[in-house]
């Protein structure tokens, strides 16, 4: 066949081909194709029709305040937790004001925590949970009574029940330091047994109300977030 021998035809047949596929699967252009989409001019657009929709997996970043918007209430939470004009409003938001990130019912939440954790380590001589959650102060008085115990060879059997109330009774700061008092019912199964194993303190077998003062402290200026016991009371 001369010039066009059978592999020159072949590939012929092949450009032929693969233009045909690329021509289906790009389009071609008719003059009506839509431009590029430009975000800015899309933006001014008066029409809404003619505005693009963003693609489902873009994520809308907040908008900027205008000047005519109102800012965030950054007391909402405070406010609906402690009354306005007292002052435990006062101290949760001067808390706040040292320490943005400081949300009272968060707060609350993790201080109920706390309070279980070391009602039970107490009860079981746990130092080392102890010694994470409470102040130098307090540690040492919570490991001297655990060591009279361990002295006279007496062990508390507890078993939480759990916590009725929770509430927020006191703020302040000082200096650095923020300082939040809660109030706490709670209801314990609780016996201290002697060497013999005679019970001397409390009942196995009656669940018992529990009511504590505790107030818990952080430095503001501590990376450290978690808050510390500093004070307990037993309520009457």
């Amino acid at each position: 066949m001369g010039f066009f021998d059978f592999g020159t035809i072949f590939f012929l047949i092949a450009a032929v081909v693969i233009f045909f596929q690329l021509r289906n699967v790009l389009g071609r252009r008719t003059g009506n194709e839509r431009p590029p989409f430009d975000p800015y001019t899309a933006a001014r657009g008066k029409d809404a029709k003619d505005a693009v929709q963003a693609p489902e997996n873009v994520v809308s970043l907040p908008r900027k305040r205008g000047p005519g918007d109102a800012a965030p209430d950054v007391y909402a939470a405070i406010d609906a937790l402690a009354k306005p004009d007292t002052d435990l409003n006062r101290g949760l938001r001067a808390i706040k004001d040292a320490e943005p990130s400081f949300e009272p019912k968060t707060f609350v939440d993790g201080a109920k925590m706390a309070y279980e954790m070391i009602v039970m380590a107490y009860a079981d001589g746990d130092r080392k949970t102890l010694k994470n959650l409470l102040s130098r102060e307090v540690y040492d008085g919570f490991v001297t009574a655990i060591g009279e115990r361990e002295a006279k060879s007496e062990k508390v059997e507890s078993s939480f029940v759990g916590i009725n109330k929770a509430e927020l009774v006191g703020a302040e700061m000082k200096g650095t330091e923020a300082h939040v008092t809660l109030r706490v019912v709670s209801e314990l199964i609780s016996a201290t047994r002697d060497k013999a194993g005679t019970v001397i303190d409390g009942d196995p077998e009656t669940v018992a109300e529990v009511k504590d003062v505790w107030t818990f402290a952080r430095d503001t200026r501590s990376r450290d977030p978690n808050w510390k016991l500093v004070a307990t009371e037993e309520e009457d």
